[in-house]
């Protein structure tokens, strides 16, 4: 790597696979790293709503791709697809997740199921079909999970998700201790409380707004915006030395 700081950032020519990317974090990511020169392939159950809009107005190439990754059954398909896009895939953004809530001595099996398939299982099964993708490119790669505070914490009422999240960080040590020797970079960004339709809810109730506000350093919700920079570190080159790190953005939450 070169002593040319900004340059290390730079993302031209590199194709970036995103799930989840019709909304929220994942939209945000996506555009972010097509602000810096990616290519992006966008997956998403229900088309990418604004999101190839505004990667159009980057200047970068979309490539929309359909697929429901309650099961794995479209991982090799998602790759290939990306592939036959543009031709190869630099980095993989794990995205794609869901929630489900309920009492601990209530939670049901199928809700069990249903977060574990999409936020564990697809995201290991596309980690490894990118992985063989890179190994045949022969130039390494960048894999970028998402986790979540409850990889760090325990949480209430969200028994599938938090062993799902604290899944993910265990997951993104593994794979990296097995990968980076073949130059595959694998970490994670944990986002805090982010001001998204998920939260919606919570933002809206005064008492749980200025409870959660109170715990946090920054004193505001974070924004899709900041996991820019972060996602845009993790995709380059200026990372390349980072191996199965968990990076949280969360206004100093988890230093409370």
């Amino acid at each position: 790597m070169g002593l040319n700081t900004v340059n290390t950032f730079d993302l031209s020519g590199r194709v970036a696979i995103v799930t989840g990317s019709n909304t929220g974090l994942g939209a945000g990511m996506a555009v972010a790293l097509a602000a810096a020169g990616c290519d992006i392939v966008g997956v998403s159950r229900a088309g990418p709503g604004d999101t190839a809009s505004r990667i159009a107005a980057t200047g970068r190439r979309f490539a929309d791709v359909r697929a429901d990754l309650a099961s794995i059954a479209p991982v090799d398909d998602i790759v290939r697809a990306a592939v036959e896009a543009f031709g190869r895939i630099d980095v993989l953004v794990n995205n794609a997740g869901i929630i489900r809530r309920d009492d601990a001595l209530e939670f049901s099996i199928d809700d069990w199921d249903a977060v574990m398939d999409v936020n564990l299982k697809s995201l290991f099964f596309l980690s490894q079909a990118a992985a063989r993708q890179f190994v045949k490119q022969g130039d390494g790669g960048k894999i970028i999970n998402v986790a979540s505070m409850l990889s760090f914490q325990g949480g209430i009422r969200v028994a599938s998700y938090t062993a799902s999240k604290s899944g993910v960080l265990g997951l993104t040590r593994l794979l990296a201790n097995e990968w980076a020797a073949q130059g595959i970079n694998v970490n994670a960004i944990a986002p805090g409380y982010m001001a998204t339709a998920n939260t919606a809810a919570l933002r809206d109730d005064a008492q749980r707004n200025d409870e959660i506000l109170g715990r946090i350093p920054a004193n505001r919700w974070g924004a899709p915006e900041d996991l820019a920079g972060p996602v845009v570190f993790l995709a380059s080159s200026a990372s390349d030395y980072v191996h199965g790190h968990t990076l949280a953005v969360d206004g100093g939450w988890l230093a409370r």
